[in-house]
C-alpha cells in the first residue's frame, strides 16, 4: 500500500513543477538584465560588454526555457500525429515520465494514454457489432425471403395466404432496409460502403419501383418528376436508404394520397398531401424514420431540411453541395 502511494505523493508534491521552473528561469534573466543595466549605467561595464552579457543572458534563458518545455512539445506532437493502430502514445508511459518531466505533463500523457485504449476499445466494439450485426440479421432475412419464395410457388394457396406472403414480403424488404440503415449508423468512420460515382435519378427510379411494391395495398401513389439531372460522388446505397426514410416518412404523415419525389439542380425533395382534416402541425421529428434520416443526412453532410406549406403539405427537402455534371 505504501510502494503504490509513493507515486500520488510524488505527483502531487510536484505537481506545477514546470511552471515554477518557468519562473526561476525568467526570474533569473530578469535579475541578470538589471545587474546589466545598472554596471552599464555606473560604468563599471563598456556599453558593449553589457549588451552582450543582455544576449548571453537572454540565449541562456530561452535555451532553458526550451528544455523546460520539451516535454510538452512531444507530447502535443505525439498526439497530433496519433492515430488509431498506429500507436505514439504508448512512447510516453506515465509511469516513466513521473521520474522525467512536470507531473502535470506526466497527467496529460496519462489521460491521453487512456483515451487512446478506450477509443481502441470502443472502435474494436464497433466493428464486432457491425460484423456479427450485419451477419446474424441478414442471414434470417435471406431465409425468409426464400421461404417466401418457396410459399409462391405452392399449389393450392388461398387467396389470404397469398396476401399473408405478400405482406411477409414487403416487411421483410422494410427490414433489409431497416438493417442496412441502422448498419450505415453503426460504423464512425467507414460507412462500409463502396463509393462511386453514380446518377441520381437513376438510384431514385429504381429505389421508387421497390418503393411502389413495398407500398402495395396502400391508399398512396408514388410519383416522380425530373425537373434536373445530376450526379454524386459517394454510396448509392445510402442515398437510397436516405430517400426510402424520407419516402415512409411522407407515407405515414399522409396516409392516404400522393407522395412526389423530385430532382431539382443539386436538391431531391419528397413532397406528401394530408387531408384538409388533418393537424397542420409540422409533422417534426418524433418519426423514427424521419430520425434515421436526420442522422444519415448529418454523417454525410447532406442537409435536410422539413417543413409543412399550405397548411397541410409535406416538404421534405434534401441539399447536395458537391454535385457532378450527368
Amino acid at each position: 500500500m505504501t510502494q503504490k502511494g509513493a507515486p500520488t505523493q510524488r505527483v502531487a508534491s510536484a505537481r506545477g513543477g514546470l511552471h515554477r521552473r518557468l519562473l526561476l528561469i525568467f526570474g533569473l534573466q530578469l535579475v541578470a538584465i538589471v545587474l546589466a543595466c545598472l554596471m552599464g549605467y555606473y560604468n563599471v561595464a563598456p556599453v558593449g560588454a553589457v549588451l552582450a552579457l543582455i544576449v548571453i543572458v537572454s540565449a541562456l534563458a530561452w535555451l532553458a526555457a526550451q528544455r523546460a518545455w520539451r516535454s510538452v512539445s512531444v507530447l502535443a506532437q505525439l498526439v497530433g500525429n496519433w492515430q488509431e493502430g498506429q500507436g505514439g502514445l504508448e512512447t510516453l508511459p506515465p509511469d516513466h515520465l513521473l521520474h522525467r518531466v512536470d507531473a502535470d505533463v506526466a497527467m496529460l500523457a496519462r489521460s491521453f494514454h487512456h483515451f487512446a485504449n478506450r477509443i481502441a476499445g470502443y472502435n474494436e466494439r464497433e466493428r464486432n457489432f457491425t460484423r456479427d450485426a450485419s451477419h446474424e440479421l441478414r442471414s434470417p432475412l435471406t431465409v425468409i425471403k426464400m421461404s417466401i419464395d418457396m410459399l409462391e410457388d405452392e399449389a393450392g394457396l388461398s387467396d389470404f395466404g397469398k396476401r399473408s406472403v405478400e405482406r411477409i414480403r414487403r416487411a421483410t424488404r422494410e427490414m433489409e432496409a431497416l438493417v442496412e440503415a441502422m448498419l450505415i449508423l453503426a460504423r464512425e468512420a467507414d460507412n462500409g460502403q463502396s463509393e462511386q460515382d453514380f446518377v441520381v435519378n437513376d438510384v431514385l427510379r429504381g429505389e421508387l419501383a421497390d418503393a411502389r411494391e413495398m407500398l402495395h395495398g396502400h391508399p398512396i401513389e408514388l410519383q416522380f418528376e425530373e425537373s434536373a439531372k445530376f450526379a454524386l460522388h459517394g454510396s448509392p446505397r445510402v442515398f437510397a436508404v436516405l430517400c426510402w426514410q424520407l419516402i415512409r416518412h411522407a407515407s405515414q404523415y399522409t396516409g392516404q394520397g400522393t407522395v412526389l419525389v423530385t430532382v431539382l439542380p443539386g436538391v431531391v425533395s419528397v413532397c406528401a398531401t394530408a387531408g384538409a382534416d388533418l393537424d397542420p402541425r409540422l409533422p417534426g421529428q418524433q418519426g423514427f424514420e424521419y430520425a434515421i434520416a436526420r442522422r444519415i443526412s448529418e454523417r454525410f453532410a447532406w442537409p435536410l431540411d422539413l417543413h409543412v406549406q399550405g397548411g397541410n403539405s409535406y416538404v421534405a427537402e434534401i441539399r447536395f453541395p458537391q454535385t457532378l455534371p450527368v
